[in-house]
């Protein structure tokens, strides 16, 4: 189906995300999902009992999706397709989210402090006859970290709102020993993998 234009709708309050758009020339308006307030989120983001990461990613991206799709549609707005995404980092199968605190940001630290993790980004694309979802895995290895440099990124905001406690575009980039993946999925929005689903939703990508 031809679009209205060639943007699409971002269902995502993540910087992060808007400058990996903005840096492959895709261009977006925003359609923020409610967090919090008095009627709730509009997606929870809570596990649930017994989800796996990868189930917990995909299906929280798809919710998003679909949501902020009714709302499109809801609203009479110009429709375009809709991206939402995930992000999530595992490690021994446990889900490390945001950090609520100081003391919780160093206690995910000083669990990837020499070990390898996985960091989940799930992106889903509704709208203009498409509702698909795809997971990117990457493999993360962080060299042994001191109680100093731990303590020195904590002092700083970087932590908290990234899962894990930490971002790979900030200065936790000198953590990182390895990689596997994709850097832009790490950092929260696999380029690869959404150009295939937004060209699968009109969008003209090269």
């Amino acid at each position: 189906m031809k679009l209205a234009d060639n943007k699409i709708y971002l269902a995502s309050k993540s910087p992060r995300r808007r400058e990996l758009l903005r840096q492959v020339g895709i261009e977006f308006e925003l359609l923020l999902l409610r967090s919090d307030g008095p009627r709730g989120a509009d997606v929870t983001e809570e596990v649930l009992p017994g989800e796996s990461p990868l189930d917990y990613v995909a299906r929280v991206a798809n919710e998003k999706a679909a949501f902020a799709w009714n709302m499109v549609r809801r609203r009479h707005l110009t429709p375009r397709p809709v991206l939402a995404a995930d992000t999530t980092v595992t490690i021994d199968g446990a889900i490390l989210g945001k950090p609520a605190d100081r003391k919780e940001a160093i206690a995910m630290l000083e669990q990837l402090s020499g070990r390898t993790h996985q960091v989940l980004t799930a992106i889903a694309v509704h709208g203009n006859g498409i509702a698909e979802q795809r997971t990117q895995i990457s493999q993360v290895r962080f060299g042994v970290l001191s109680a100093a440099s731990i303590a020195a990124y904590c002092a700083t905001p970087e932590p908290y709102d990234k899962a894990g406690a930490y971002g790979i575009q900030g200065s936790a980039a000198l953590f990182v020993e390895h990689i596997e993946g994709s850097h832009s999925g790490i950092m929260g929005l696999p380029l690869y993998e959404t150009a295939q689903l937004l060209r699968k939703a009109g969008l003209p990508l090269p």
